[in-house]
């Protein structure tokens, strides 16, 4: 009988992070949209980034900002006694403010252009400098451990209640960054 009791506890927490999950995509879309639009998605170190995006508001919203950021994500995997694991860690992110606070009318819509500069490593906010990174390096060597660096562009109206988001991922070389 407790079996069959964990069992149900189990499912119904499931079905109610899932209900919530989807009344919040709900609430997001009632609210209206957000789109991102890249002229490319693949760039160089230093490279300008532009693009623009589209905002609808279905219904009032109290904006306390609109921004777009460009954030990295680290992803290491290592083999610990034999068994993989994985680390993940935002490691860059650069916002640009794209509008301050303002309340938006229910069938606002407008475009917004910006740019936005892709990641160097001559930046000091990337990696540690000069020895840091050597030392670094080395332990990665030693440890068996891969890294990766996802890339993606995000536009978020920062609201009242439910923010609006749009997030596409992107490339950048890693030629001079690491």
């Amino acid at each position: 009988m407790t079996r069959n009791l964990g069992l149900i506890l189990i499912i119904a927490g499931v079905a109610g992070v899932t209900i919530a999950i989807i009344a919040y995509q709900v609430a997001r879309f009632l609210r209206g949209s957000l789109k991102l639009v890249l002229q490319r998605t693949s760039f160089q170190p230093g490279e300008i980034i532009s693009g623009s995006l589209n905002l609808l508001a279905k219904k009032p919203i109290t904006g306390h900002k609109l921004t777009v950021s460009l954030i990295g994500v680290e992803t290491t995997k290592t083999n610990y006694n034999g068994k993989p694991q994985s680390h993940t860690r935002e490691i860059y992110r650069d916002e640009v403010l794209v509008e301050d606070a303002r309340t938006y009318s229910a069938g606002y819509q407008a475009r917004y252009d910006f740019k936005i500069a892709a990641a160097n490593a001559s930046q000091p906010e990337f990696m540690n400098p000069g020895m840091g990174q050597v030392l670094a390096s080395a332990a990665r060597i030693l440890s068996n451990t891969r890294s990766t660096i996802q890339w993606r562009i995000e536009a978020r109206l920062h609201a009242k209640g439910v923010d609006l988001a749009a997030t596409q991922r992107i490339t950048i070389s890693r030629s001079s960054i690491i």
